[in-house]
């Protein structure tokens, strides 16, 4: 097991905008300039291609040359999660896969997001996070986000914090976030 996935990581994470040109295009040495400035302001690590990173509208090659570009440019000087979300589970995998590969600390990862009016037994979720887990040696942080569209119940995140190996953080961002924080500490 690498130290990366037995280490406590805590502090603030703040999530990296994305710089783009006025074209649309990735601006990487302003990118570049951004992480500089995070971490010389004293960010404890990063968190990088998150929803306020506007990852949604990155195309897979933009993703990969701003996950290679920003953990390369790092290196190592502070933790970085990376946002590996996808709605598909191998693609979710892979991107996990090279996030670790490139010296991410950790992943974030979103329940698979099929829509607001499609519901994702949980079962299935389980089994999501337990596959991406299962291709992955560092850290799983869950993001319990609305809008993926997929409840997170209480039960459900206890369930996968013990019988998922990688999953080790969460990052609540619901309405009563304090609340659901407390039953979970209560559950254990």
């Amino acid at each position: 097991m690498s130290a990366s996935a037995t280490r406590p990581y805590r502090g603030v994470y703040p999530v990296v905008p994305t710089i783009f040109n006025a074209d649309g295009t990735l601006d990487i040495p302003g990118q570049l300039r951004c992480v500089d400035f995070m971490i010389d302001a004293g960010s404890n690590g990063l968190c990088i291609l998150a929803n306020f990173s506007e990852q949604f509208v990155l195309s897979d090659a933009e993703r990969e040359t701003l996950t290679r570009a920003m953990l390369g440019h790092v290196a190592g000087r502070v933790p970085v999660i990376v946002t590996t979300t996808h709605y598909c589970t191998q693609i979710c995998i892979e991107r996990s896969q090279l996030a670790q590969a490139l010296g991410a600390a950790m992943v974030m990862v979103m329940p698979p997001y099929h829509g607001a009016t499609f519901r994702v037994p949980e079962g299935q979720i389980e089994s999501f996070y337990q596959r991406v887990s299962d291709g992955i040696s560092i850290p799983i942080m869950i993001q319990d986000a609305p809008v993926a569209g997929t409840p997170l119940s209480v039960p459900l995140l206890a369930r996968m914090a013990t019988n998922i190996a990688n999953v080790k953080y969460f990052k609540l961002e619901m309405p009563q976030a304090a609340s659901k924080m407390r039953e979970l500490i209560r559950v254990g």
